[in-house]
Formats: structure tokens, C-alpha cells, sequence
């Protein structure tokens, strides 16, 4: 950041800026780790001595001389609880040391089988990942969607961001299977439904490059909200790359450029991504024409009837808790995925 003419080039000075800000960060809450064990085994160490000493400031203003060894013992027992959290979270960032888990992410979902059902499953998705991000800090903003005709959403593009956004949520890519009472069936029977969840990291420039030759841009009106100039005038985008027919949507920006740009974004990631599988199959299912969402392919299930259970078929974590599961309370099924994938 002391060279001259870093600041030139704004985008990556600023992403330097806060790849060093996140360093920092990290760095910090182990320094506060270390430092909040030591502490506690040093009163632990008080207490195995029978020794109170006066100078020695704990809990505020108050010392160990007016706090019985009682009252300490809670009180070590409380903070060990506090350090045991903060080193759970803290394993979970070392287990994301993979090339783009610290980057932003695009998460899109498209409804399978199951009708009018799968599409409200969408929606339902949809707003489970962003309670999730809302939980853990970051910025979640939809940028493409399609409404279905009856209810719900036919698919729905998510950028998430923030602090190792992709590293948490890569595992949730695969097919989502819900088991209910259908609220769209007259006769209430039980239904089941899918939904294909797709996980991308977010691509810089510099690590694909795209010829301007393989391109078809359509333009087209925005559905939904944004004033005048988003209703009446052609400013949503849809790229189409060519050669492997990988195809990129974005409405969410007043502008036809600011859509482009983003469009782009999602491209860029989704060609990655592309080029990087080896077997055919792989770049099949990138391609939205391998591993339907449908039966036999899902990677999770969440059953509301006739009992209630989310069970992850990969690393085999189960709750009854659905309700919370829905609501965006994911930490512990992507914790199970995390330490299955290591």
C-alpha cells in the first residue's frame, strides 16, 4: 500500500484494502482467543492455589478478594463457554482454505419437479439462504428472477457478500428434496418437491477472459419494481456465451450497463467453473442438463409430513428442528458438510 501508484488502479487497490483488513481481522480474534484461555487458567490456577490477590482486577471494577471462589468458578465456567463458541467458529474459518472460499458468491435456484409446489419450495429456499446471510453479516440481493404462474418462483439469482461467503455455502449446491401437505391440493394430500440450488464463487477479471465474438446480449423489460425508466425501457440483460451455451441474467440494476456488468459477473463465474471440470458429466450438469431435480438425486430432505426432520444425505446430520432450519439457522448442517468434505 506504500508504493507509489498503488491507488491508480482503485478496484484493486480497494481489494487489496480489504483483503489486508480481513487478514488483520483474523489475526485479532486469535490474539483474543489466546489471550481470554489465559486468563481463565490463571484464575483456574488462583483456585487450585487458594489464593486471592487483591491487585488482580476481574469482572469490572470489583477483585478476587470480593468475589468468593464460588462466584469464580461460574464465572470461568461462563467465559470457557464464550472461548469453546469462538474456537468452534474459528476451526470453521481454518476449514475454508480453499482458492475462492474467502469470495463473494452467486447462488441461484431453480424449481424441479413438483409443479406449483416446487416453485413455492423456490421461494422458500430463497428466503431460508437470506435469512442465513442476514444472520451471518453479509449482503444478500437478488439480481435475476423468474415468478411462476400460480405462486413462488420458477428460479431466482442471489448474490451473497461477505466474509467467506462461498466457503460456507459451496456444500449447498445439489438438489433439495421438501415433503409436505401441499397448501395447493384441494384435497390436502402429501406432496413432494425439488429444487436445484447452484453455488458460484464470484470471478475477477484477471482469472477468465472472455472474447466480446462469443457473446449474444439480449436486452428486455424488467419485471417487478423500479420506476419508470426499469418499466418502460429495455435495461434488464441476458448474455448467452455461444460455444457452451452457458447463459447469465441480471434485472436488478436501473440500468442497461450497471445489468450488463453484473450479468457479466455471474458469466464470468459460471465459465470458470466451467473450464475447470474434467469430466464431461460435470460440465453437463454446469450446463443445467445433468442431475435433474428430481427423485434420486437429492443431497438433502426436509420432511414436514407426516413427521419433522431435515436430514443432510451426505454427512448424514438430522434435526427435528425444521422450523429453525427454514428460518436461515444453518450453522450446524453446514458445519456437519464442512467436516464430511475434510
Amino acid at each position: 500500500m506504500g508504493c507509489a501508484g498503488f491507488w491508480q488502479n482503485r478496484e484493486l487497490a480497494e481489494k487489496k484494502s480489504k483483503r489486508i483488513t480481513d487478514l488483520k481481522k483474523f489475526f485479532e480474534k486469535l490474539e483474543r482467543i489466546k489471550k481470554s484461555i489465559y486468563d481463565c487458567l490463571e484464575f483456574a490456577k488462583l483456585i487450585q492455589q487458594d489464593k486471592i490477590i487483591d491487585l488482580v482486577k476481574f469482572k469490572g471494577e470489583n477483585s478476587l478478594s470480593e468475589l468468593n471462589q464460588r462466584e469464580l468458578k461460574k464465572e470461568i465456567q461462563k467465559q470457557s463457554l464464550i472461548i469453546e463458541k469462538e474456537l468452534n467458529d474459528f476451526e470453521k474459518t481454518v476449514f475454508l482454505n480453499g482458492p475462492y472460499d474467502q469470495k463473494n458468491v452467486f447462488l441461484s435456484i431453480f424449481a424441479g419437479a413438483g409443479g406449483v409446489d416446487a416453485q413455492d419450495w423456490t421461494e422458500i429456499l430463497l428466503r431460508m439462504y437470506s435469512r442465513y446471510a442476514l444472520k451471518k453479516g453479509w449482503i444478500a440481493e437478488i439480481i435475476n428472477h423468474s415468478k411462476g404462474m400460480e405462486a413462488g418462483m420458477k428460479s431466482v439469482v442471489l448474490e451473497i457478500k461477505g466474509e467467506f461467503a462461498y466457503g460456507f455455502l459451496k456444500n449447498e449446491a445439489g438438489v433439495h428434496r421438501l415433503v409436505r401437505i401441499s397448501p395447493f391440493d384441494a384435497e390436502k394430500m402429501r406432496h413432494t418437491s425439488f429444487a436445484l440450488v447452484e453455488v458460484l464463487p464470484e470471478i475477477t477479471e484477471e482469472e477468465v477472459e472472455i472474447n466480446e465474438k462469443d457473446l449474444r446480449i439480449d436486452t428486455f423489460l424488467a419485471s417487478g419494481h423500479g420506476g419508470q425508466n426499469v418499466q418502460k425501457n429495455e435495461t434488464a440483460v441476458r448474455i448467452v456465451h455461444l460455444p457452451t451455451n452457458l447463459i447469465a441474467t441480471c434485472q436488478s440494476e436501473r440500468s442497461q450497463l450497471q445489468n450488463k456488468e453484473r450479468a457479466m459477473q455471474v458469466l464470468k463465474s459460471k465459465l470458470y467453473q466451467y473450464n475447470q471440470a474434467e469430466k464431461q458429466e460435470e460440465k453437463d450438469r454446469l450446463k443445467g442438463e445433468f442431475k435433474s431435480a428430481s427423485w434420486g438425486n437429492q443431497i438433502r430432505s426436509y420432511v414436514l409430513q407426516p413427521y419433522q426432520m431435515v436430514k443432510d444425505l451426505r454427512s448424514n446430520y438430522e434435526t427435528d428442528q425444521v422450523e429453525d432450519i427454514l428460518n436461515g439457522n444453518l450453522e450446524e448442517i453446514i458445519e456437519s458438510c464442512l467436516r464430511f468434505k475434510k
